[in-house]
C-alpha cells in the first residue's frame, strides 16, 4: 500500500492524512508484526510459482525429443511428470492462499485495533473540528478497504509478482536474447503504469474527501433535523447536499478516467512481448542459434505471463485506492493526542481557573479573564444568561477545549495535559447528548465500571431514579436496548448516562443540562441524589433551573464571558445584583418552570 505522490495537506481542522512514506513504514511495520507468515506465504508462492514453470520446459522438451525421433513412451512420460507438476502447483497455491489469507485477516485486526485506540485517544475538541462524517467514513469505508487489500489484493498480488517474476527469470535462462525481447515488449506497460501512478493517488485521495463530505452533512442534518425544520434551513441544507454530491461525482469521474486510459493500453500491452519473442526466435532458428522446442518454451512462458500481469494491474489499481483508504486510516497516527501519559498526578482535586479567555475560530472571544477556584467536595452552580460563556467554561473544566490564554489545573497539572484514562476519573462532563450503546443495559452500565457486580449497578440505577423502569423490563439488566431491541425515550437515556456517572466515580462532576430532558421534579430529586451519592466528590452544575443553584455551597454568575459575582445564593440575594434579579424574576414565575 504504497504510492508515489505524497498525500495533499487536509484542509483545516479536518483529521490529518499520512503522507507516502508514513504509509511505507505502518506497512513494513504491519509486516514485520507478522513477520514469519509473511515469509510462509512467500516461500509458498515461490515454490508454486516455479513448479508452475515446468510445464513449458517440458512441452518443450516433447517437442525436441519428438524432432529428434522418440517415440510414444517418453511423450507419455514427459506428460504425466507435466500432470503431476500441475497438481503440484495447484496444492502449493492454495497453501499459499490460505496462509496469505491469515496473515491478512490478522494484520487487519490489527489495523482495526490500531484505529479504536487512536480514536479514543483523540482530545473531543479535535473530533468535532474535523466532523463526524470524516471519522465515520476512516472508520468504515476506508478500513473495508484496507481489510479487502490485506485479505484479498494483497495475497493475490504477491502471488502473481512472484509468478511474473519467474517466468521473466525462466524466458532469460532460455536465452538471453529472447529475455530482452520481453522486457523490451513490456516496457509499454511501464510507461503507462507511471503515468497512471502519478495520478491515482491524488485522485483517490480527493475522492476519499468528497465522500467524507458527504457522510458528514448527511449525519449533521439527520442529527439536527427538528433544528433545520425549526429554522426552515432545508433548502440551504438540500443544496449544500447537492454540492458535496456534485463534488463527489465529479472526482470519481475522475477516477474512473484513469482506469479508462491505464486498462485497455495495458491490454494491447500483453501481445507486444508475445510477437517480438515470436519473431525474434524465428530469426534465432533460421540461423541454428536456437532450438525450436526452446522458442516454444518462450512463447508459452510469455502467454502464461499475461494472467500474472493482468493480476497484478487490476490489482495496483485496487492498491491506489487502498491506498488512499490506507493513508486516512493511518492519519488518524498524526492526530493531536488527549494528555500524555508522562504528565504528574494531580496533587489534590482544586481547581483553578486563572486568567482564561478563549476564543472559538470563527467567532469572537468568549470567555474574557475568568479567575476561579474549585474547592475540592464544592457543589458549585454556574448562573447567567444565554451566552454568558457558562457551557465553554464547563467545556474548558473538562479538559475538552484548551484556553486561549490563561490555564485550568486540577492540583496544580493542567487538565488538558492529563492522559485520557487520568482525565476520565478525574473530571466528566455530562451534558444533554446522550447515547444508548447496541446491547444490554448492563454493558450500557458496565462501561463505566467493568469490574461492577450487580448490586453496584442497580445501586447506580436507584440514584438517579432509573431503577424502578429497568426492574419492569422483560429481561431487567440483560434487557438487549436500540435496535433490535426495547427503545429507550430521552429521559431514560440521560438516567443511564447519570447512572454511568455514579459507577465512574469521578473526583470532578461537571453538569451541563444533564437533567433537562427530565421533569422538574425528577431533575432536583436526580440532581440531590447525585450529590449524596457523590458526597465528598465535586459538583459542578451549568444550572438552567435556579433551584440547583439554591441547593449549591456557592454560585458563580457570568455575564458577557466575565465571571461578575461569586458567593452563597443567601449572599448574592441580599446583595441585589444580577444574581437576585435572576432568582426573583424565576422565583415570581413559578420555581421549576422557568430555566434561567
Amino acid at each position: 500500500m504504497t504510492a508515489l505522490d505524497p498525500a495533499p495537506r487536509s484542509a483545516p481542522g479536518r483529521l490529518p492524512i499520512a503522507d507516502a512514506a508514513a504509509v511505507r513504514r505502518a506497512t513494513v511495520r504491519l509486516v514485520r508484526a507478522d513477520g514469519r507468515a509473511f515469509l510462509a506465504v512467500l516461500g509458498l508462492n515461490g515454490a508454486a510459482a516455479a513448479t508452475g514453470l515446468a510445464g513449458p520446459w517440458l512441452v518443450g522438451r516433447i517437442i525436441d525429443e519428438v524432432r529428434g525421433g522418440a517415440g510414444v513412451g517418453v511423450v507419455d512420460r514427459l506428460a504425466a511428470v507435466i500432470l503431476v507438476c500441475a497438481v503440484a502447483q495447484l496444492l502449493l497455491a492454495r497453501w499459499a492462499r490460505y496462509v496469505g489469507h491469515r496473515f491478512g485477516e490478522r494484520t487487519l485486526a490489527r489495523v482495526r485495533e490500531e484505529f479504536v485506540d487512536r480514536t479514543l485517544a483523540l482530545p473531543a475538541s479535535v473530533v468535532e473540528r474535523a466532523g463526524t462524517g470524516d471519522l465515520t467514513a476512516r472508520g468504515t469505508a476506508d478500513v473495508d478497504a484496507v481489510g479487502r487489500t490485506l485479505r484479498d489484493v494483497g495475497p493475490e498480488l504477491l502471488i502473481s509478482s512472484v509468478q511474473a517474476l519467474f517466468l521473466i527469470g525462466a524466458v532469460f535462462a532460455l536465452d538471453p536474447l529472447l529475455g530482452l525481447c520481453a522486457l523490451f515488449g513490456l516496457s509499454g506497460i511501464g510507461v503507462v503504469l507511471r503515468w497512471y501512478l502519478r495520478r491515482a493517488r491524488t485522485g483517490y485521495l480527493a475522492e476519499g474527501a468528497a465522500n467524507s463530505e458527504v457522510a458528514e452533512i448527511v449525519a449533521t442534518t439527520a442529527s439536527g433535523a427538528r433544528t433545520v425544520e425549526a429554522l426552515r434551513l432545508e433548502r440551504r441544507r438540500i443544496a449544500a447536499s447537492r454540492d458535496a454530491l456534485e463534488t463527489s461525482r465529479r472526482r470519481r469521474l475522475h477516477t474512473l478516467f484513469l482506469r479508462t486510459v491505464f486498462f485497455p493500453a495495458v491490454e494491447l500491452s500483453y501481445f507486444v512481448p508475445q510477437v517480438l519473442v515470436l519473431l525474434v526466435g524465428g530469426v534465432l532458428l533460421a540461423r541454428g542459434s536456437v532450438g525450436l522446442g526452446a522458442v516454444v518454451t518462450a512463447a508459452l512462458y510469455l502467454q502464461q505471463l499475461s494472467g500474472p500481469l493482468d493480476d497484478i494491474l487490476m490489482r495496483v489499481e485496487l492498491l491506489q485506492s487502498s491506498g488512499a483508504s490506507f493513508a486516512r486510516v493511518e492519519g488518524l497516527a498524526g492526530a493531536p493526542r488527549a494528555g500524555s501519559a508522562d504528565t504528574p498526578e494531580p496533587a489534590d482535586d482544586r481547581i483553578d481557573v486563572t486568567g482564561v479567555r478563549y476564543a472559538y475560530e470563527r467567532g469572537g472571544e468568549v470567555l474574557r479573564g475568568v479567575d476561579l477556584t474549585v474547592r475540592p467536595g464544592e457543589r458549585l452552580a454556574v448562573v447567567g444568561p444565554s451566552g454568558a460563556g457558562k457551557t465553554t467554561l464547563s467545556r474548558l473544566l473538562a479538559g475538552i477545549d484548551a484556553p486561549t490564554s490563561g490555564t485550568v489545573t486540577v492540583g496544580g497539572v493542567p487538565v488538558v495535559a492529563l492522559a485520557p484514562e487520568r482525565l476520565r476519573r478525574q473530571v466528566v462532563l455530562v451534558t444533554q447528548e446522550h447515547h444508548v450503546f447496541l446491547g444490554t443495559v448492563r454493558d450500557n452500565l458496565l462501561i463505566a465500571e467493568p469490574a461492577a457486580t450487580d448490586e453496584e449497578l442497580w445501586a447506580s440505577l436507584a440514584a438517579v431514579g432509573a431503577d424502578s423502569w429497568v426492574r419492569d423490563l422483560p429481561g431487567g439488566l440483560d434487557t438487549r436496548l436500540g435496535e433490535g431491541g426495547r427503545r429507550t425515550d430521552g429521559p431514560q437515556a440521560q438516567q443511564l448516562a447519570l447512572a454511568r456517572v455514579v459507577l465512574a466515580d469521578p473526583h470532578t462532576l461537571i453538569l451541563d443540562e444533564a437533567t433537562a430532558l427530565l421533569d422538574p421534579t425528577t431533575a432536583r430529586h436526580t440532581e440531590r441524589a447525585l450529590a449524596a451519592v457523590l458526597h465528598g466528590r465535586t459538583v459542578i452544575a451549568i444550572a438552567h433551573r435556579l433551584h440547583t443553584a439554591h441547593d449549591a455551597d456557592r454560585v458563580a454568575v457570568m455575564e458577557n464571558g466575565r465571571l461578575t459575582e461569586l458567593g452563597t445564593h443567601e449572599d448574592l440575594v441580599a446583595a441585589g445584583g444580577a444574581y437576585a434579579a435572576l432568582w426573583r424574576r424565576w422565583h415570581g414565575e413559578g420555581a421549576g418552570e422557568r430555566p434561567a
